[in-house]
């Protein structure tokens, strides 16, 4: 992976205007094809598109959502070596998102209470669920 100085975070990407991948939570980790899919909880910031006014027992505006990474050349967690898609997935936990940075290289790292992943992928595509 690229050295740090060559990083980009999240919060300069188009992907995640208006997001806070930081109040965000990991759901799950799924493998599709080529595809890595990440199933999170979503923060959204008042200027979303998708945005809504929270409700009085809600205090923000969260909306279910994937991160997809497609055709991905290799999943790390941790300090394991990079491997295909289909041999890592299942040991990757859920939890809180610290952070997702990019290299120029295309290799995306994303750090939280699952510990860290980085994947070599083409640029990450966001899709709200639901309604």
């Amino acid at each position: 992976m690229a050295d740090s100085g060559n990083k980009t975070g999240w919060q300069e990407l188009r992907e995640f205007a208006d997001v806070d991948l930081t109040q965000s939570y990991v759901l799950s980790w799924q493998a599709l094809s080529d595809t890595l899919l990440i199933d999170v909880d979503l923060y959204l910031e008042p200027g979303h598109p998708f945005y809504e006014q929270p409700r009085p027992a809600e205090k923000v505006c969260i909306r279910p959502a994937l991160i997809e990474f497609p055709y991905v050349d290799s999943l790390r967690l941790g300090d394991t070596s990079p491997r295909q898609l289909y041999e890592i997935i299942g040991k990757i936990g859920h939890g809180a998102i610290e952070d997702l940075t990019v290299s120029g290289d295309g290799c995306y790292e994303i750090r939280g209470e699952f510990g860290t992943v980085s994947v070599r992928a083409e640029r990450p595509i966001l899709r709200l669920k639901g309604p």
